[in-house]
């Protein structure tokens, strides 16, 4: 083909010489094969294609063995009814390859829509029915005069049912408040609307059916032992307390007029105008006796005392 190319050109010895050369080492560097007439440039290309297609074949086999589906893991009842075709996190397998996405449904599809979160979802929903009862057994009770306890405003309601809970609310400076009271059942609180423009204390209250549920005592403020269950007997929450009031004073008070203290603790902070106290009696009867105080005027306001759902946690600072 040189000679062909170069026709007229006049060639001499040295560089037939070259070509042979070039043509022997052309012939050397070729691939060992049995088609030795192939040019080496398609010989690269050949080789080439042989790596892709080994590298290929390599991955699908490497794929094969990771397949979480394999033939040795697939259960008998899905080979059973699929053969070749594997069911298996979305995906429908053919040949250990994703074909097509699906959607699992039935007992594959709540596994998998549960898996790592435990109830979540069951809990959620049960608390919502639990809470939409707990408001059907819930009335909203409004203007209530301010010298009104809990206990006083439950003892109202117990003709229409069994009280629940009974949570008064309200700015310590409003003369009127207003409080949520729930029965064990829906009845009761049907029965409680009857009790709107009644007058209790200076005011005629009135009463709706609630649109939220009371909300609970944190756990960790109830009592966590039989001890603690006691002491809760013995003790009494007071509320609207001057902030001019000492502790001194408000322990002899209560010493005087109930019986013997055993603790007692202040709270407040800078940001109310009055404070509360938690009181721990000797006895029981020293506590039922505190409640018959509520209104009593200490400093310049009256407090409010009713029966404590904790008991008593003295700090460092409040042990003498």
């Amino acid at each position: 083909m040189a000679v062909a190319e170069n026709v007229g050109v006049k060639v001499d010895s040295s560089n037939n010489q070259n070509i042979d050369n070039n043509t022997t080492s052309l012939v050397e560097t070729k691939p060992s094969c049995s088609d030795d007439q192939t040019p080496k440039s398609k010989s690269s290309v050949l080789t080439n294609e042989l790596i892709q297609r080994t590298s290929e074949v390599n991955l699908k086999s490497e794929i094969s063995h990771l397949n979480p589906m394999a033939k040795e893991f697939v259960p008998s009842f899905l080979a059973q009814t699929h053969h070749s075709e594997f069911w298996g996190n979305r995906f429908w397998f053919t040949n250990h390859f994703p074909k097509q996405t699906i959607f699992l449904i039935g007992q594959f599809a709540t596994m998998r829509r549960n898996f790592g979160k435990g109830r979540p979802w069951i809990t959620k929903k049960t608390n919502l029915v639990q809470n939409e009862d707990m408001i059907k057994r819930t009335v909203y009770v409004s203007d209530i005069d301010n010298q009104v306890t809990e206990e006083q405003l439950a003892s109202l309601f117990l003709s229409c049912g069994q009280v629940v809970d009974c949570r008064m609310c309200g700015d310590y400076k409003s003369i009127l408040r207003f409080a949520f009271i729930e029965f064990t059942d829906a009845e009761g609180a049907r029965s409680a609307l009857r009790k709107s423009g009644t007058m209790f204390g200076s005011h005629p209250i009135r009463v709706f059916m609630s649109k939220t549920a009371i909300a609970p005592v944190n756990p960790s403020f109830l009592p966590q032992s039989k001890d603690e269950l006691e002491k809760c007997g013995k003790t009494v929450y007071c509320t609207n307390i001057d902030k001019e009031v000492t502790k001194m004073e408000l322990e002899n008070f209560f010493k005087t007029v109930c019986g013997e203290v055993h603790h007692l603790r202040l709270l407040g902070d800078f940001y109310h105008q009055t404070r509360i106290a938690f009181v721990e009696f000797k006895l029981a009867e020293s506590a039922i006796s505190a409640l018959n105080c509520s209104g009593v005027v200490l400093g310049e306001l009256p407090i409010r005392v009713s029966p404590s759902k904790t008991p008593v946690r003295l700090h460092h600072s409040d042990l003498n």
